[in-house]
Parts: structure tokens; sequence; C-alpha cells
């Protein structure tokens, strides 16, 4: 709370909202590609074999390479931005996704195999509320990769603090480069604590 307040006094407050809607949204739409696509690793050995150098390509990659596709195909703006932090994003969830699941203690899948459970219901009553901690950490980690995202993405017209830092190495104004890159870390700690106390929600009782 307090955070956001300096970040109101500062009068940085549009520009702090901007940056959460552009992370909040490009995070979703990263989780709702990742976990589906983690959940067909972790169940297929088979596509994780030929699609994990992919992502160790996407995570090695500099982020500013993930500009050059998306500016022929959206041009400048906010699209554009969103469409390479989802790209930039997304390779942790798939991974810790696909871990999470494939942790599961295998007593009990084959508890839930000889009680007749199908792979749905084994999937969903066994695998997946187990993973759930392991899968809140990709969140997380997701998260934190798109606000990493946000000063470069400004480069091609996304605004929020990201475009205020830009805004600033052009101008050679050290104090208000300062003032949003602040606000950037404030924005990164909250977001860091939301999602951590969401992990620990998840976390099943009696674990550490």
């Amino acid at each position: 709370m307090f955070g956001l307040l300096f970040l109101w006094n500062l009068r940085l407050w549009q520009a702090t909202v901007e940056t959460l809607v552009l992370v909040s949204l490009s995070t979703l739409t990263a989780l709702v590609i990742g976990i589906p696509v983690g959940i067909w690793f972790a169940l297929s050995r088979r596509a994780w074999r030929i699609f994990s150098p992919l992502l160790d390509m996407m995570q090695t990659l500099p982020s500013f390479v993930y500009l050059i596709p998306a500016l022929p195909f959206f041009g400048l703006g906010a699209v554009s931005a969103c469409f390479a932090t989802i790209v930039f994003s997304v390779p942790p969830v798939i991974r810790l996704t696909a871990l999470g699941i494939r942790n599961v203690p295998a007593e009990l899948v084959e508890a839930s195999d000889a009680f007749g459970g199908s792979t749905t219901q084994k999937l969903f009553k066994v695998q997946l509320p187990l993973a759930l901690p392991t899968i809140m950490a990709g969140v997380n980690q997701t998260m934190m990769l798109a606000l990493s995202m946000v000063v470069i993405a400004a480069m091609i017209g996304a605004g929020g603090l990201g475009r205020a830092v830009w805004q600033s190495i052009q101008r050679l104004e050290a104090g208000a480069g300062f003032e949003a890159g602040l606000g950037i870390v404030i924005l990164a700690v909250i977001l860091d604590r939301s999602t951590q106390a969401l992990a620990a929600r998840a976390r099943p009782h009696g674990s550490a």
C-alpha cells in the first residue's frame, strides 16, 4: 500500500496501471498457452524430447530478439509489445508444469490406477493438485519475466513505466529515469509477494 501511494505521489499512477495491464494480460495469455502445453509435455515423453530444445533456445535468446518477429506482423504499439512479452515469458510455466506433474510420487499414481481412475481423473484429482506448488512457481517466474520486458517493450511503442524509463534515457534525465525504475521495482515486489502468497496456499498441508 505504501509503495502504491509512493507511486501516486510521484505522479506515476497512470504509467503504473498501464504497466500492470500489460504484464497481467501477457502473463494470463502465457499461462493459458503454457499450462496445457506443460501438461502435454508431462504426459508425452516424445513431445518433451522433440520440443525441449525449442524451450532451451527460447530461454537463451536475448529478449531484444523477440521484438523482430513482432514488428512485421503487428507494427509499433502495445500489441507487438504484448506478443513479444508472451513469447519471452512462456517457457518457465511450460517447464515447471511438466516438472511438477512428473515429480508426483509414482506410488500415488499407481494407487490411482489400482482404483480404476481414468487418465483424466488421475490428472485432475491426483497429479495437478500435487503439482500445484510447482506450477505456481512457474506462474511467478512467468510474471517476473513479463515485467522484465517492460523497458524493452517500450522501444516498440509500449506505454507505462517502461516508456518513462526509455524517454528519460533519450533525454538524459537521470532523476526521472530513477523514479520510473523505482516504480518497476515496487510493482515487481508487489506481484512477487502476491504470487508467493498464492503458492503458499497451494502447498499441501504438512509440507515444508
